[in-house]
């Protein structure tokens, strides 16, 4: 057995596992118990601690950090020159900023390209499709609306978290029966009152 087996045990009487049944797709037998057992186990577990690097020092004549005046500087910022260290530096456009500019850019606008949030278009199509359903004259305006939006929108950018297009479709389908029922409902008073 390995030294690692000391960090797993069976949940039935606490006896170690050993390594060599971790990770495997079948069921396994516990060697002290004979209860059945899987094991999955991260790759992180197998490997050792790892030694941790001290930050750089700072030999005289070396430019340090502008906000940590005791780690060593590797790159200044390219919009203010202000020196940084590696934990500082942001990688933006290609560009180095510092923390400061970034946030400067953001609180006055001038950044573009930065994201904080986004109009989630195929929720409000879909809270359109799905929330007038429990009155009879709230859909004749809502289901429209709802189409046009997951139409006008299919392409835009979604949340900035990845999500898939199930909504917009959710809200085309609820939206386009509801206007199919509000059309034959028309209709149907329609032909009721001729003579």
């Amino acid at each position: 057995m390995s030294s690692l087996t000391s960090r797993l045990f069976c949940t039935n009487c606490n006896g170690g596992i050993p390594e060599e049944e971790w990770n495997t797709p079948d069921m396994r037998i516990c060697p002290a118990c004979e209860a059945p057992f899987r094991v999955f186990a991260f790759p992180a577990l197998l490997q050792g601690p790892r030694a941790i690097e001290s930050a750089q020092h700072v030999l005289e004549g070396e430019a340090t950090c502008f906000y940590h005046p005791r780690k060593k500087a590797v790159t200044p910022c390219d919009r203010c020159g202000r020196f940084l260290c590696a934990l500082c530096e942001i990688d933006f456009r290609g560009e180095h900023w510092c923390p400061a500019c970034l946030e400067s850019g953001q609180r006055k606008r001038t950044v573009r390209t930065l994201e904080n949030s986004r109009t989630n278009y195929d929720s409000i199509a879909l809270a359109l499709a799905t929330l007038p359903i429990i009155t009879i004259w709230l859909p004749v305006f809502c289901s429209p609306v709802a189409v046009y939006l997951a139409i006008r929108y299919w392409n835009a950018p979604a949340s900035i978290v990845p999500r898939t297009r199930i909504r917009y479709w959710l809200a085309l389908v609820l939206a386009g029966s509801q206007i199919i029922a509000i059309v034959w409902l028309v209709t149907y008073l329609i032909d009721r009152r001729r003579p």
